[in-house]
């Protein structure tokens, strides 16, 4: 495979030399047996329209939604926007009764249980009557909101993982180090004990789905390595955010600080978004911030978000701002607002979305040293900085952007932001989707590249 590679050079005091590879990377053959994401080739005009089922978790309602949600309302949208009809088979995120959806291309069918979740039997006979009025090219869910079971009985069916058990156990390991690090706590790690079954019992089932997705070439490489899937039926498209939302805007980013009432004298402000919840790592965090901010009083941490740690990083005092979860327009202003972005996840399945906001809005990112994240977002020190996920890892890591300070921090953002642009955006997501589903149908899209490709 050849690449071709980008050098961008800095003063030795701000940072050193950063590579990555461009989005055009030379390629020509079948797709289906390409080992790389999707997202490094260039894919031209689609005249051909398809009808496509989806089941998905949930559909994203007012601001509280997390990534999964978010995702699926930018993949279906967008594809939806370029002509192809797409039917939605889900609930609302905040389980509640809402009407049908009904926006040109794009179809949500709401199918709730009485506890809010998906009812497999009603969603089947809405999708069973969809495809009797015309037949749908091809299946998709995200993750397991098509049983396997259930998937079964659909002969044309992919499924994206945004997660899998053989990453999960390495999240379970990870909190069981971080809550009991010296194993004096009793009574055995049940939740650890419980992973291995339960990643023998995915490996097996896993077969039950067509083709496979995967949102990392970490996770495409444990699929075809250790849940022994052909490699012809695994295939790696990254996520991608709405480069028009999310964009670089210092002026926003001023004004969010001045609304919010973030002191003017700070000389560096963090930031932290998503659900506040355990295992999004913010004990760890919490932690590590209660270090700093008692070495380094004029350093600030701004938290976006909602979950039962907001609480105790408002016990944090003066130098932490707990804002609550905010709308998408408000997140690309928060993004702007800090001078360097923090995920401090336990989590080393998937890519978190907020990360790929957050480059785009041109801002570095400080991050666990997870593969999912090493191998396709923080590709190396000119992006931001890599932790392993401890308390004295991450202070140090926190520590090395403060001595860099705004100046370089700014440097790294702008790569962030020009890599984002070339691997991370809604539009090109949409693009390998749709060249994935045509391929599925007919062959011959398999083919790359054809003559309608850039």
């Amino acid at each position: 495979m050849d690449h071709t590679f980008e050098f961008i050079l800095f003063s030795p005091k701000a940072l050193p030399r950063t590579i990555f590879s461009s989005v055009e990377t030379k390629y020509s053959g079948d797709l289906r047996d390409a080992k790389f994401p999707w997202h490094k080739l260039c894919f031209g005009a689609a005249y051909e329209k398809l009808k496509l089922a989806v089941f998905a978790k949930t559909w994203p309602i007012g601001a509280a939604p997390g990534g999964m949600e978010r995702h699926a309302s930018t993949l279906y949208g967008a594809l939806a926007s370029r002509g192809h009809k797409i039917h939605v088979f889900t609930v609302p995120s905040d389980r509640r009764p809402h009407q049908d959806i009904h926006q040109g291309d794009l179809h949500v069918h709401f199918a709730a249980n009485d506890h809010g979740s998906v009812n497999c039997s009603l969603a089947f006979d809405i999708f069973y009557q969809e495809d009797t009025a015309g037949a749908f090219d091809y299946v998709h869910t995200e993750s397991v909101s098509l049983p396997h079971w259930r998937a079964r009985m659909v002969p044309k069916v992919a499924v994206t993982w945004h997660g899998i058990w053989y990453e999960i156990m390495h999240s379970k390991l990870f909190q069981e180090l971080l809550s009991n690090p010296n194993g004096l706590l009793p009574g055995p790690m049940t939740e650890l004990q419980e992973a291995m079954p339960r990643l023998v019992d995915e490996i097996r089932f896993f077969s039950s789905y067509t083709q496979h997705i995967c949102i990392s070439s970490s996770a495409g490489e444990a699929l075809t390595n250790i849940y022994q899937l052909p490699p012809k039926n695994v295939h790696v498209i990254l996520n991608g955010v709405d480069e028009t939302k999310f964009v670089h805007d210092s002026e926003s980013g001023a004004q969010f600080r001045k609304k919010h009432s973030i002191p003017c004298n700070v000389s560096l402000v963090m930031g932290v978004a998503g659900r506040l919840v355990r295992d999004k790592g913010h004990p760890l965090l919490y932690e590590a911030f209660s270090s700093i901010s008692k070495r380094y009083p004029d350093v600030f941490l701004l938290v976006a978000g909602s979950g039962p740690w907001g609480r105790r990083y408002a016990e944090l005092g003066q130098n932490v701002k707990v804002l609550g979860a905010l709308e998408a327009w408000a997140l690309s202003e928060f993004y702007n607002a800090v001078d360097v972005f923090v995920n401090p996840t336990l989590r080393p399945q998937g890519l978190d979305l907020t990360l790929m906001e957050a480059m785009h809005c041109g801002k570095p990112v400080l991050t666990p040293n997870f593969p999912s994240i090493t191998g396709n977002v923080v590709l190396n020190e000119g992006f931001g900085y890599k932790f392993a996920p401890n308390v004295k890892s991450l202070v140090e890591a926190l520590e090395a952007a403060i001595r860099d300070g705004p100046e370089v921090l700014h440097r790294k953002g702008m790569v962030c932001k020009k890599y984002a642009l070339s691997m991370f955006t809604a539009t090109k997501m949409a693009l390998a989707y749709e060249r994935f589903f045509l391929c599925m149908k007919n062959t011959r899209y398999c083919h790359y590249p054809l003559p309608t490709d850039c």
